[in-house]
């Protein structure tokens, strides 16, 4: 069996932030800033708290079946729920979107290297 790999966005907006919070989520906003956003397995939080209070944890999982990615969306949000309840940060609105990058389409470039590969 292959595995497949899972790409899980988790988001949800800020709530509640006492200004200690937004003094410190605004002090680390270059590590999260969306423009380094990336999937990783421990997941990447991305924010933009100067322009709204939306955040996006995106996180890479795997599994070996199609049904699996509902266990790898679960996970994901648990995860993210956990980061902020530690750091006491208060959310809302959480949700989650998961991609099976084996059901992906390919790009243009993936589709020319798998001609090339076929002939």
């Amino acid at each position: 069996m292959t595995t497949r790999i899972f790409r899980v966005a988790v988001r949800g907006v800020f709530d509640g932030l006492r200004p200690e919070q937004r003094a410190e989520l605004l002090a680390r906003a270059a590590e999260h800033d969306t423009l380094h956003a990336a999937f990783t397995p421990g997941g990447h939080l991305s924010y933009d708290l100067a322009a709204r209070s939306a955040f996006t944890f995106r996180f890479q999982e795997s599994g070996e079946a199609e049904e699996d990615i509902l266990a790898a969306a679960e996970r994901a949000e648990q995860a993210a729920k956990a980061w902020l309840t530690e750091r006491g940060y208060g959310y809302k609105n959480l949700r989650s979107q998961a991609e099976d990058l084996s059901q992906a389409p390919l790009g243009k470039r993936q589709r020319r290297a798998a001609a090339r590969k076929d002939a």
